[in-house]
């Protein structure tokens, strides 16, 4: 059994920020996948089977600050232990089309992940960082993240999404190393 948790912040006004970009690969996969989202946990949650795996899929709706209270409750629920979670979020370490997928890390400033080491209580669960890149000189960073991405940036998302598709399905199959090796570039 596996979780992937896309964080973002609920709320039309959010929906297309590139703070949400984690709710829009999950968005992308479960139109792929013909998927729906109900309500439970705090969050939107679907479910799958993928590669012989069930794999949920979770959008916590508590705001980015405290998503990891999603996470804890869906896990604890179900049991999943920390190893089959994979939290996928903004990173602005990274520009715009890169990702990175790791196994384990520090928040790395992230309010989302700091939330969901807090409450699953360990930095040992996985992570995709889709990059959203640096805000222009002068912009402030909590205005960068929650604006939406410009028409000349689309492009590279959808092709980022794409891959990030790609990503999470190594994963579920335990492909991690060679999804990292592909994909990590």
């Amino acid at each position: 059994m596996k979780l992937i948790a896309g964080l973002g912040n609920p709320g039309g006004q959010y929906a297309e920020t590139r703070h949400n970009v984690g709710f829009l690969l999950l968005d992308t996969w479960a139109e792929e996948l013909k998927l729906d989202f109900r309500p439970k946990f705090q969050g939107l949650i679907s479910e799958t089977q993928r590669f012989g795996e069930k794999v949920f899929l979770l959008k916590p709706q508590t705001f980015m600050n405290l998503s990891g209270r999603s996470i804890r409750e869906i896990a604890q629920f179900y049991k999943i232990p920390s190893q089959d979670i994979l939290v996928v979020h903004d990173d602005m370490d990274l520009p715009l089309g890169r990702i990175r997928l790791r196994q384990s890390g520090s928040a790395g400033g992230h309010n989302g992940i700091k939330s969901t080491i807090a409450e699953i209580g360990t930095e040992e669960f996985w992570r995709l960082r889709i990059g959203i890149g640096r805000p222009p000189a002068g912009w402030d960073p909590a205005d960068y993240v929650l604006g939406s991405f410009n028409k000349e940036e689309l492009p590279t998302l959808e092709e980022v999404l794409d891959r990030g598709q790609k990503v999470m399905d190594l994963w579920v199959q335990g492909e991690s190393n060679k999804a990292m090796n592909t994909y990590n570039r």
